[in-house]
Order: structure tokens, then sequence, then C-alpha cells
């Protein structure tokens, strides 16, 4: 049985869950599920550029179809667009073909409700229930219809321009925006550019195979290189299906989720309420927002962790370090282009560069390694030994995080800690134990 993990289904293409005939039979169970009122459902359906997402959508199609459902296909377009245009077309759920920020030979699927939200866990269970039904067509004059969505793109960007401030202008801003090769390539340069930036957009041609190949959110480094090279203002990465996001200053230095976070809470005119961050987030961040009198309540890793904190708390402001940032007050998901837009507004109303906006948070050292390996890596003697050793080895400077990925099969080691050369040593003692017993 498929399983959903913390941000749906995710593999690497060819292997189960993520084959054609397992998508197919995922498709026809959401759309068993969906229909099981017995009203005619709709879905919409939208990728990022990988290869494989043409025999996914296919396959994802023909099982939604096979259920009675009407499918709308986007093509290739960011995962928050996906939630957007879910609740305007008010379909009944909306589904993503993407593996995020994985390496091209990966692919997943993850669902949003008709409210533009992740799935709950009852319609994941039930869906989880249902893969294991027998695929039967009872009705064949039931079968669902297709249809190809030719505006989906022009829809998002007006919808990114509406949450930046209606008399504001980008003009005067030189911004290089980084699409990841992957679903922001289109939409992301264009947005800006219809903002009135003087906008140069690299790894915006993906092939298929190039999508977060050295580029994108989790690898800046030719992004700083070409903000400083063109002398920009600032510079912005995308991750593969554009709901994560990192900033370059004018300097090149990297603005991460936490500064996102620290500016978008303390320096508009009306101060957050609270923030919701997760465990990954930087101890100097907590220590910044309380000092503007702003609480930071830590979630578990992941949007979907983060989302239910702030629902619960009534806030609107939370997020990751890695860039997934959620502004409930302008969208139902995280949205790189919305988050960016956002600080870009406080630079327009401001008149500071961002170096300026995110002066008071001066972020601890962090040391964060990932160990390709399995979670039950972590009850083996010798790395429970290794965290004990580390961790009485911070007491008072720092602080150790070791996790399993929720999305792929690796273990995340972070350390943070006031000398940033030990933090190093200490991440590095315990990644090379794990890997060992990972290998024994």
């Amino acid at each position: 049985m498929a399983k959903f993990g913390t941000d749906g289904i995710r593999g690497r293409f060819g292997d189960y869950p993520i084959t054609p005939d397992a998508v197919m039979k995922l498709g026809f169970a959401a759309g068993r599920v969906l229909s099981s009122s017995g009203t005619k459902s709709s879905v919409l359906i939208g990728k990022d550029t990988r290869l494989s997402g043409y025999v996914l959508e296919s396959a994802l199609q023909s099982g939604f179809n096979a259920a009675g459902v009407d499918v709308y296909m986007l093509g290739p377009i960011p995962t928050p667009a996906i939630a957007h245009l879910t609740r305007s077309f008010h379909a009944d759920a909306g589904v993503v073909i993407s593996a995020s920020h994985n390496p091209f030979s990966d692919n997943g699927i993850k669902f949003f409700s008709s409210q533009g939200a992740k799935l709950s866990d009852e319609v994941q269970a039930a869906i989880e229930q249902a893969i294991d039904d027998p695929f039967e067509i009872h009705e064949p004059e039931q079968a669902g219809k297709s249809f190809r969505v030719d505006d989906a793109k022009g829809r998002y960007v007006e919808f990114c321009k509406s949450t930046f401030p209606y008399r504001s202008s980008l003009k005067g801003l030189k911004i290089v925006i980084d699409c990841a090769n992957g679903a922001g390539y289109s939409v992301a340069p264009r947005t800006l550019k219809e903002l009135g930036a003087t906008v140069i957009a690299i790894h915006n041609t993906p092939n298929g195979r190039n999508i977060n190949e050295n580029c994108g959110s989790t690898h800046p480094e030719s992004l700083q290189a070409a903000v400083l090279a063109n002398k920009a203002d600032l510079g912005m990465a995308l991750d593969g299906d554009g709901d994560r996001i990192q900033l370059v200053d004018e300097t090149g230095a990297l603005i991460d989720g936490d500064h996102m976070l620290y500016i978008l809470a303390t320096q508009g005119e009306t101060k957050a309420t609270g923030v919701v961050g997760t465990l990954m987030s930087n101890a100097a961040l907590e220590l910044a927002l309380e000092q503007s009198g702003i609480k930071l309540v830590r979630a578990k890793v992941g949007d979907r962790y983060v989302m239910s904190e702030l629902t619960s708390r009534g806030w609107m402001l939370g997020g990751e370090p890695s860039g997934h940032i959620l502004t409930l007050d302008k969208s139902t998901t995280g949205d790189a282009m919305i988050a960016g837009l956002q600080v870009l507004a406080l630079m327009v109303q401001t008149g500071k560069p961002l170096s300026e906006l995110c002066s008071g948070l001066q972020l601890m050292p962090q040391t964060l390694i990932n160990v390709r390996a399995d979670k039950n890596t972590l009850q083996y003697a010798a790395v429970s030994q290794q965290i004990a050793q580390i961790e009485s080895k911070l007491v008072g400077q720092g602080r150790l995080l070791v996790r399993p990925s929720g999305t792929e099969p690796v273990v995340r080691v972070m350390v943070e800690c006031v000398d940033a050369k030990r933090g190093q040593e200490l991440a590095k003692s315990l990644a090379e134990v794990i890997e060992r017993s990972a290998s024994s």
C-alpha cells in the first residue's frame, strides 16, 4: 500500500509507488473517495518540469477519469498555483506531480483539498485504504472527461500580483531570479516584470533533466555570483516546484527563511502577533523576535505541522529556514513568489536595501549534513552513544538535532553552536558514525 509522507507520496520514478500502474491506481482510489457523496467531482492536475511528469500525468489522469472524475490539466506550474486554482475553479481537489527540491530522477504526488490546503489525515487514510480495492469499472457511461486549461499561468501571475500593494511598483529594482529549471521558469520572471522590475532570469531553460541541478534554493551559489556580477538589488531562488525561496542581498549574502520570517514579522507597519517556526529554526530568530515582543513557537519540521500550529493559534506567519514560508493572509499554502513579493513590498515601502531590513538578526552558526541512511540507523548503539556525547558537549553553547527526512531516504544532522568550527567538527563526527552504521 502506498503511504503518504509529510509531503505526499515521493520516490524514484520507476520504483514503487512512483510507477505508472501504481499512480493510475492512486488516481482511481482518490477519485472514488472524492466521489463517494454521489456527486460529479473534478480535480486539477499540475506538474513540474521532470521528464517523468509526462508519464505520471497520463497515468493519474486515466485513474481519475476511470473513477468518473473530470480532470483539468494545468501543465508545468508551481505547486502553490495549483492550491490557488483549486479554490478558484471550485474543484474538489488539486494534485501536484513533483518531487520539489529532489533530483530529477525522483517524482511524487501530493494533494490539495478544495480549500487549497493539504488534505486532512482522514481523507489521506481513506485514499490509502481505497488503493487496495479492486480496480473495477462498473458504469462505463460515468467516465470522467479531461480538459486543458490554457490560461493557468496567467491566472496565477495575476493572483501573485494581487498580493503586492496596489499603488506600489518594483520600478528601479534590478532582480536576478533563479528558477531552478523548474515549475516557476515562466511565471516567476513574468510576475516580477509585470510589477515593473528589471529582471535577469537564470536557470530558466528546463529540459526535463536539469531541474534543481546545481541551481535553485538548494544551490544558491550561482545566484550569489549573478547578483554581484549584475550589481543587482537582490536575488531570488526558487526550488523545483516553486514553494520554497531563498534570497540574496545586494552584497551577495544569503538570506534564508529565518531572515524572511524576521523581516515580515518586524519590519512592517503592523508587527506579527506570533510566528511559527520549526525545530530547525535558528535560536537567534527566537531571541530577535522576543526583543520585538513577538513569540516564536516551534513545530515539527514540515509545512503541514507549521500550518497546523498557525491554524490552532490563529496566526498568519510561519515557515522554515529552507524558505517554505506561509503567509496565510495572502495564500493558503507556502508560496515562494508570494513570500518574496512581501519582502520586496517592504523594501519599496521603507526604501531600505535587503541587507538593512534583516540587520537585526545575526544567525547562530549552523552545520547541516545529510547522510544517506535509513531512519532505523538511529537505533544503533554507536549512533545513540555519539548523539549523547555531542549533546553533553553542547550544553550552554548550542544544540543538536538529528531527524530522518520525511521526503527522501536521508538522516539530517544539524548542529547549532556559537563556535562555528566546533559545530562543524561535531556534526561531521556524528555523520560519519551514522554513515558507517548504515553501511554495516
